[in-house]
């Protein structure tokens, strides 16, 4: 009797991992060509896209994505204007951001990390490179499982991801595609619309600090660089990790250990108003980036400038520090910057008229060049290369001549 409980037991195990490893395949077959047009959108890994996906959502199995189209795991955060649900995960009845459809979802998974600080450091990668990826993702703080990293590479490496990556850059033909199970070959000429986003440029001023502990709106503060570890800042200068977390108003629940990125941690807590009267928003600062660079609480800024679950405030727009603002200032998302499109012409269009408005160059792809590395290069997109060029596919030759338009 005891053996045809274990021979059960073993039966019943193995059908639930054949069930589980289905619903991956199947997965995969339903998210793969929206994660290479993310990918071709907004630079993340389409491989990294799809891993998160499968374990973020248990393979479009969890509760929360059945109830709200959420892949990714995405709390709502005060930024999120959308619409919500709440979700036992970390603490019971968590709000998480709702989407009508999956594409949303892996739209604004792009944008999250393509916009959030933290993950900037990301970009640096080669999109290649999965494992740096994926420890990248927990260094940064996108999840607390301390064995996310494996996870994700895992999930990579079991279901070949990684051909996706290349397929999006070009490296690889859709028609070399490995399918999985029953899948259909992915086609990246059809299917489902991706807006076009215009990523503005959100290069941080760069400001000079002094080394060690100096102070900005008399409250003493120190530049730490990036890979600098919290606990060992607060042991050096003899400070508790809540209380240096709480100053810089950081998680310990969401924030890793480990700074991502170069920034000011003050040792005591910030005061309520400014020592100047206003601050100008510069390019690709944040409200958090002003409250540090102005030692002001993050908290009096928001009320000074009725900025309370508003957004980013724009480009030039000046905040109070003082005191409260006659009225709140246009934010970041009311202001929309087009890039004007350049005219799609071939070189013999262009004339001694119309060559102040356009300007065209020649690129001869180099060995190993790809669509991807060369749209990269000149910062335009892979559709506008393939239109300008007449281009069927991905494919390139070395010494190909390539028309590059810009206005």
């Amino acid at each position: 009797m005891k053996r045809l409980l274990v021979v059960l037991s073993i039966f019943a195990v193995q059908g639930l991992q054949a069930q589980r490893n289905s619903d991956v395949i199947d997965y995969i077959n339903t998210y793969k060509e929206l994660a290479i047009r993310e990918m071709q959108r907004s630079g993340v890994p389409a491989s990294i896209t799809l891993a998160q996906g499968i374990h973020e959502s248990m393979a479009g199995k969890s509760d929360l994505v059945q109830r709200s189209n959420n892949h990714f795991g995405i709390k709502c955060r005060a930024e999120w204007k959308g619409e919500k649900v709440y979700h036992d995960d970390d603490a019971r009845g968590e709000c998480f951001r709702s989407y009508t459809k999956a594409d949303e979802s892996y739209v604004d998974h792009s944008d999250f990390l393509r916009k959030g600080q933290r993950y900037a450091f990301l970009f640096e990668y080669e999109p290649t490179d999965y494992n740096k990826w994926a420890y990248g993702l927990k260094k940064a703080g996108y999840a607390t499982n301390p064995r996310y990293p494996q996870i994700i590479i895992k999930y990579i490496e079991d279901y070949n991801l990684q051909q996706y990556t290349l397929i999006a850059m070009g490296k690889l033909s859709p028609q070399d595609e490995i399918l999985a199970g029953g899948g259909k070959p992915v086609s990246i000429g059809t299917g489902v619309a991706i807006r076009e986003i215009n990523l503005p440029a959100t290069a941080k001023p760069v400001v000079e600090y002094p080394l060690g502990q100096f102070t900005i709106n008399r409250t003493k503060v120190i530049f730490a660089k990036a890979g600098a570890s919290m606990l060992g800042i607060a042991r050096e200068y003899d400070v508790s990790l809540k209380h240096l977390l709480d100053f810089n108003e950081l998680s310990e629940e969401e924030d890793d250990d480990v700074l991502a990125q170069d920034q000011l941690i003050f040792l005591q807590r910030k005061r309520k108003s400014g020592e100047g009267e206003f601050h100008e928003v510069k390019p690709g600062e944040t409200l958090y980036d002003i409250s540090q660079s102005e030692g002001i609480r993050l908290e009096s800024l928001i009320v000074y400038n009725h900025l309370q679950e508003q957004g980013e405030p724009a480009t030039g727009e000046k905040l109070y520090l003082q005191s409260k603002a006659p009225e709140r200032p246009k934010l970041a998302k009311e202001v929309v910057v087009e890039a004007p499109k350049p005219p799609v012409v071939t070189p013999d269009q262009i004339t001694p008229a119309n060559s102040s408005a356009v300007t065209a160059s020649l690129h001869i792809v180099r060995e190993k060049e790809t669509l991807y590395s060369i749209a990269k290069k000149y910062s335009i997109t892979v559709e506008q290369l393939r239109d300008w060029n007449k281009l069927a596919g991905n494919g390139l030759k070395t010494g190909q001549e390539l028309v590059i338009y810009k206005n």
